[in-house]
């Protein structure tokens, strides 16, 4: 198969299969401003940081681990990244068992949108070994060669939310409760359609006896910690951009901010499909000596991010207002202008986050990952938290919407030097 008709196949299956991961929260989002209105769409988005959070660390494990897999073909890093996924998913756990109410506090859950919010993170945190588990074994599959058993999968899991999210939320009038719960069960027919590729003959993805040492670990994290910290900058982002918003328009800024950052997030995951279906054949390139395929696949991924990021700013422009009602059951004057002025304004960054997204990537994938890893920690953390707060300063509201494709084009920029600089 040509590098053009394999980058084809692989990135078209891994968007499907990504966007599936993203509607996970959209569904959960369109339900729950149906069932509960402005209260429960702000529990929610309070809550989105720490469920990027669990999904963003079974994507570092899993593209960790799959990385290595398909640069050296080692065959105890399944079993390693098995485990060390299990150990991340006690944390979670526990976390959701004794903690749920303090990080609720912390992430400014106050008031009556208190316990809608400590009750949908305590049970996000009680699923995260099914999310993490889910997410390690998807990859391994997709870079088995089976990418689309790993879309199918993912499909099927968020066919899965959406009928419980609408059984929970309404029938059984469970609201928040109820699509938190939904949510947490769709990883799990994720997994049992995956567990189809461990029966398959040319399935090379095996348990075998091995410790779990640090040296892997550190393997693991280093290939795979541009993937958590892209997740991650979502959830980081929605996590200040909450506090800035709750400052300025209170409760009903960041329902609005609500509806454009779960927009977002299904955004982010076609960057993150790019990324993920190029991953398997740029590194699969890399290691068998063949850089110049490597560098079409890296130049394919920047054409198509570029090409959805004019199609998906259209759609926003022209549809800003009709998209925000969609989330809004009360017609609240109010949260449909913020967030369709929002919108029109913060999606001006996907011209450059899906470049960056790709390049941090490509790095990772060819075995530099000091590099991807400075454009995710820029983009994710370093440069978009003081933007946030200085463009919130000097302009307000429409800054801090701005400040994304401020630090966006900022890191871009980088992503290029780095890029010239490496020669690969």
């Amino acid at each position: 198969m040509s590098i053009k008709r394999s980058f084809t196949k692989y990135i078209s299956l891994n968007i499907l299969s990504m966007m599936g991961l993203s509607l996970y929260v959209l569904a959960d989002t369109f339900f729950v401003a149906q069932g509960t209105g402005a209260n429960g769409l702000t529990a929610l988005n309070l809550a989105i940081p720490i469920f990027s959070l669990v999904i963003g660390t079974g994507l570092m494990i899993g593209m960790g681990g799959a990385t290595r897999f398909s640069i050296s073909k080692s065959d105890t890093i399944f079993t390693r990244s098995i485990f060390f996924g299990a150990i991340v998913s006690a944390v979670y756990f526990i976390c959701g068992l004794t903690l749920s109410g303090q990080i609720s506090s912390v992430i400014g859950a106050e008031g009556e949108v208190f316990e809608p919010t400590r009750a949908y993170l305590q049970i996000i945190l009680l699923f995260a070994p099914m999310f993490i588990m889910n997410n390690i074994i998807n990859c391994f599959v997709r870079n088995d060669s089976d990418p689309k058993l790993s879309m199918i999968a993912m499909l099927c899991g968020t066919f899965a939310n959406i009928v419980f999210d609408y059984i929970f939320v309404f029938p059984l009038g469970l609201g928040i409760v109820g699509a938190a719960i939904a949510t947490g069960f769709s990883p799990l027919i994720s997994l049992c359609v995956l567990s189809i590729h461990f029966f398959k003959k040319n399935n090379s993805v095996k348990f075998k006896k091995c410790f779990l040492t640090f040296k892997a670990v550190k393997d693991i994290v280093t290939l795979g910690i541009s993937a958590l910290i892209t997740e991650l900058s979502s959830g980081i982002v929605i996590l200040i951009f909450n506090m800035i918003i709750l400052n300025i328009e209170g409760n009903i800024g960041v329902a609005a901010y609500g509806v454009i950052a779960n927009i977002a997030i299904v955004v982010n995951s076609i960057f993150t499909g790019i990324a993920q279906g190029s991953q398997p054949i740029i590194s699969r390139s890399y290691g068998e000596g063949r850089l110049s395929d490597a560098k079409k696949i890296l130049k394919y991924g920047i054409i198509t991010a570029v090409v959805f990021s004019a199609a998906v700013y259209l759609v926003t422009f022209a549809f800003s207002e009709p998209i925000a009602k969609i989330f809004d059951n009360a017609n609240n004057k109010q949260l449909l202008d913020i967030a369709s002025v929002g919108m029109r304004l913060y999606f001006i960054s996907i011209f450059f986050s899906g470049i960056n997204v790709m390049c941090a990537s490509y790095f990772s994938s060819i075995d530099r990952p000091r590099n991807g890893f400075i454009i995710s920690i820029l983009r994710g953390v370093a440069l978009i938290i003081p933007t946030a707060f200085l463009m919130a300063y000097l302009f307000g509201l429409n800054g801090v919407w701005l400040s994304v494709a401020v630090s966006e084009f900022i890191v871009c920029l980088l992503a290029v030097v780095l890029l010239k600089k490496s020669n690969i």
